[in-house]
Protein backbone atom coordinates (compact mmCIF):
# COMPACT_ATOMS: atom_id res chain seq x y z
CA UNK A 1 0.00 0.00 0.00
CA UNK A 2 1.28 3.65 -1.08
CA UNK A 3 1.66 5.78 2.07
CA UNK A 4 1.25 9.75 1.87
CA UNK A 5 1.31 12.42 3.82
CA UNK A 6 -0.52 15.39 2.97
CA UNK A 7 0.95 18.71 3.93
CA UNK A 8 -1.59 21.86 4.24
CA UNK A 9 -2.23 24.31 5.85
CA UNK A 10 -4.68 23.53 9.38
CA UNK A 11 -5.10 26.76 12.01
CA UNK A 12 -7.64 29.22 10.70
CA UNK A 13 -8.29 27.15 7.81
CA UNK A 14 -11.39 24.69 6.97
CA UNK A 15 -11.06 21.42 6.25
CA UNK A 16 -12.90 21.24 3.33
CA UNK A 17 -10.26 23.27 1.71
CA UNK A 18 -8.28 20.03 1.09
CA UNK A 19 -10.86 17.23 1.88
CA UNK A 20 -11.07 16.47 -1.46
CA UNK A 21 -7.26 16.48 -2.17
CA UNK A 22 -7.57 13.59 0.55
CA UNK A 23 -10.51 11.78 -1.59
CA UNK A 24 -8.92 11.66 -4.94
CA UNK A 25 -5.45 10.03 -3.35
CA UNK A 26 -7.19 7.57 -1.53
CA UNK A 27 -9.17 6.59 -4.65
CA UNK A 28 -5.82 6.38 -6.56
CA UNK A 29 -5.20 3.61 -3.62
CA UNK A 30 -3.05 5.98 -1.39
CA UNK A 31 -3.12 5.48 2.52
CA UNK A 32 -2.96 9.09 3.07
CA UNK A 33 -2.23 10.98 6.80
CA UNK A 34 -4.22 13.99 6.77
CA UNK A 35 -3.03 16.17 9.80
CA UNK A 36 -6.95 17.60 10.12
CA UNK A 37 -8.26 14.53 10.38
CA UNK A 38 -5.42 12.54 11.84
CA UNK A 39 -2.90 14.42 13.82
CA UNK A 40 -3.64 15.64 17.52
CA UNK A 41 -5.01 19.59 16.61
CA UNK A 42 -5.45 20.40 20.27
CA UNK A 43 -1.72 19.19 21.80
CA UNK A 44 -2.19 19.95 25.79
CA UNK A 45 1.65 19.85 25.35
CA UNK A 46 1.86 23.03 23.50
CA UNK A 47 2.60 21.63 19.90
CA UNK A 48 4.90 19.06 20.24
CA UNK A 49 3.20 16.06 20.35
CA UNK A 50 1.47 17.49 16.81
CA UNK A 51 4.83 17.60 15.62
CA UNK A 52 6.07 14.11 16.95
CA UNK A 53 3.08 12.32 14.89
CA UNK A 54 3.96 14.29 11.63
CA UNK A 55 7.24 13.64 11.99
CA UNK A 56 6.20 10.01 12.25
CA UNK A 57 3.71 10.40 9.26
CA UNK A 58 6.04 11.89 6.73
CA UNK A 59 8.82 9.29 7.72
CA UNK A 60 6.97 6.33 7.01
CA UNK A 61 5.08 8.12 4.07
CA UNK A 62 6.62 7.03 0.32
CA UNK A 63 5.51 10.76 -0.77
CA UNK A 64 4.80 14.29 0.61
CA UNK A 65 1.89 15.60 -1.71
CA UNK A 66 1.83 19.35 -0.79
CA UNK A 67 -1.13 22.11 -0.49
CA UNK A 68 1.65 25.00 0.01
CA UNK A 69 1.06 28.06 1.87
CA UNK A 70 3.52 30.69 2.66
CA UNK A 71 2.18 31.79 5.53
CA UNK A 72 1.61 28.26 7.37
CA UNK A 73 4.68 27.95 9.99
CA UNK A 74 3.51 24.08 10.75
CA UNK A 75 4.25 23.94 6.85
CA UNK A 76 7.62 24.88 6.72
CA UNK A 77 8.34 22.96 9.89
CA UNK A 78 7.01 19.81 8.00
CA UNK A 79 8.83 21.10 4.92
CA UNK A 80 12.09 20.72 6.43
CA UNK A 81 11.16 17.85 7.99
CA UNK A 82 10.23 16.00 4.37
CA UNK A 83 13.63 17.81 3.30
CA UNK A 84 15.59 16.10 5.80
CA UNK A 85 14.56 12.32 5.14
CA UNK A 86 14.46 13.19 2.18
CA UNK A 87 11.12 12.59 0.81
CA UNK A 88 9.96 12.84 -2.83
CA UNK A 89 7.06 15.43 -3.06
CA UNK A 90 4.34 16.81 -5.40
CA UNK A 91 3.64 19.91 -5.13
CA UNK A 92 0.02 20.33 -5.42
CA UNK A 93 -1.27 24.01 -5.39
CA UNK A 94 1.00 27.11 -3.50
CA UNK A 95 -0.38 30.36 -1.92
CA UNK A 96 2.82 32.56 -2.13
CA UNK A 97 6.30 32.03 -3.44
CA UNK A 98 8.07 31.42 -0.26
CA UNK A 99 10.13 28.02 -0.75
CA UNK A 100 8.46 27.61 -4.42
CA UNK A 101 11.18 27.59 -6.29
CA UNK A 102 13.19 24.90 -4.02
CA UNK A 103 10.03 22.57 -4.22
CA UNK A 104 9.81 23.14 -7.98
CA UNK A 105 13.55 21.36 -8.35
CA UNK A 106 13.35 19.35 -5.79
CA UNK A 107 14.86 15.82 -6.81
CA UNK A 108 15.49 12.84 -4.38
Amino acid sequence: MKRAYLMCPVRGHDPEETKGVVEQLEADGWTVHWPPRDTLQNDPLGGIQTCKENRAAIENADRVFIVWDETSRGGHFDLGMAFAFEKPITLLSYEGRSFVNVMERWEI
